[in-house]
């Protein structure tokens, strides 16, 4: 048996995640496994990559999940570049783990041309994937828990509905076909635990594929994806969730490469906690409901109203006066947009735009930028050092509202997002911050970010 290809020393693994919030669950599975990782919030400057010189893997969180593709062509290739430049084994295109995307916005097929475009690789591995989240897909079609139950993707309860990018196809195979004229291949779970998985890629890879999906199922399978792109020919250039990173690490750990787990940290409780949402997932809801019946003050901030830049500022100040009321009363403020796709909040929203004639990016822009700015008053008034920014849309203009340029992870909280240490050059240098996707946590979220963690 060949032995396995050993890890070199310097930087692991570079990602570009097309969202905040799932970049920080890529940043999850590397820095808990022992590899310290950074996360970066916009492409760094020479001397911020410097400070984090000793780190085995980097990141930078991106949006490209909520852009066009001429925004991609536009602003992708100088963060994969910056990327490439660190000499890293992998580089990796990080999407969300329930495939958000469509050909005219967050366009995975895009992202792939522009990589592969860069990186000239053989082949492009794909693994989006990942059980520790409750991901699954079997034969190319994508699987997804909510609330305990595991949907196939074009019948979730969220994602066949989401707002921006419906989910009606789950053969990721044939939804990334829409995107790209790429060839797009598959390695199934049948090959891959009959121990025929490098004989269907290379048939794969023979009839045209340039970008291969790889099945994940279970640990085998999970082991067996991160076999494929460790030790092919291939593999610098890589498309998918955090399973990526878990598939990498579940196979180092199983080829000795790294040790086993190491002991989880914990962060430890605080006193007062500021949260701000701008998710419309039903998971979101019910984590809204649980923290407001367990004493969290639930503000609610109407977003129809970034259309009107007076009435924004009025709303904005209206929210942010209830949440420093709440503070003072000794409760912990939580402001919300929306409780769930129903919340009539969503259509207003939508038509508030239409009326308006902006566009998605400009109302999301105002939105995210709003509860950043509400965030960031917050936290430097009462002098919290712990929030929440919960939305993977909006995350990361609220995120960019507060002067951080990095996140370092501090401790878990629910698969796909960690508590981190926020780091920058102004005063907000250090706050403990969780960004949380629709889709990602239990009910008592918020409850369980303010104790630090769960016993």
């Amino acid at each position: 048996m060949t032995p396995p290809r050993p890890l070199p020393a310097g930087t692991l693994v570079a990602f570009y995640g097309d969202d905040f919030t799932g970049s920080s669950a890529a940043m999850e599975v590397l820095a808990f496994a022992g590899l310290p990782t950074v996360l970066f919030l916009d492409t760094p400057a020479p001397e911020r990559l410097a400070a984090f010189s000793g780190y085995r893997a980097m990141g930078i969180a991106g949006t490209a999940r909520s852009r066009s593709p001429e925004w991609m062509d536009a602003n992708l290739p100088a963060p994969l570049r910056l990327l490439g430049s660190l000499g890293t084994p992998v580089i990796h295109y990080k999407v969300c783990s329930t495939f958000d995307s469509a050909p005219h916005i967050g366009s995975v097929g895009r992202a792939a041309e522009i990589g592969i475009g860069i990186f000239q690789p053989s082949w492009t591995p794909m693994v989006v994937s990942d059980p520790g989240m409750g991901r699954f897909q079997a034969f190319g079609h994508l699987f997804a828990n909510a609330n305990g139950v595991t949907f196939r993707l074009d019948r979730h309860p969220t994602m066949a509905r989401h707002p921006t990018t419906p989910m009606d196809e789950a053969d990721l195979t044939r939804h990334l076909a829409r995107q790209t004229e790429l060839g797009v291949g598959l390695v199934d779970f049948v090959a891959m635990k009959a121990g025929r998985a490098d004989i269907q890629l290379a048939r794969t890879l023979k009839e045209g594929a340039a970008i291969v999906s790889l099945d994940v199922l279970d640990r085998e399978t999970l082991v067996e994806a991160g076999r494929l792109i460790w030790e092919t020919d291939a593999t610098r250039f890589v498309l998918g969730s955090q399973g990526v990173e878990a598939a990498l690490v579940a196979y180092w750990r199983s080829a000795g490469l790294l040790p086993a787990e190491p002991a989880l940290p914990r962060a430890g409780p605080v006193d007062r906690i500021a949260c701000v949402s701008g998710s419309v997932s039903p998971v979101t809801a019910g984590q809204i409901a649980h923290a407001e019946k367990h004493g969290f003050a639930a503000i609610r901030l109407d977003a129809a109203a970034v259309t009107d830049p007076e009435a924004w500022e009025r709303a904005l100040a209206h929210a942010t006066s209830s949440a420093m009321a709440a503070i003072g009363e000794g409760r912990d403020p939580l402001v919300f947009t929306a409780s769930g796709p129903d919340d009539p909040a969503v259509p207003a929203f939508a038509e508030a735009a239409s009326r308006a004639g902006l566009s998605e990016d400009v109302m999301n822009d105002r939105l995210g930028t709003g509860l950043g700015r509400l965030l960031r008053e917050l936290v430097t008034t009462a002098g919290l050092r712990r929030a929440v920014i919960s939305g993977g849309d909006t995350s990361g203009r609220a995120v960019a509202m507060l002067g951080v340029d990095a996140l370092t992870a501090i401790g878990p909280l629910d698969p796909g997002s960690p508590l981190c240490l926020s780091h920058g050059t102004s005063g907000i240098d250090g706050l403990e911050l969780a960004l949380k996707g629709g889709q990602v946590g239990g009910p008592d979220f918020f409850s369980a970010a303010k104790a630090g963690g769960r016993p």
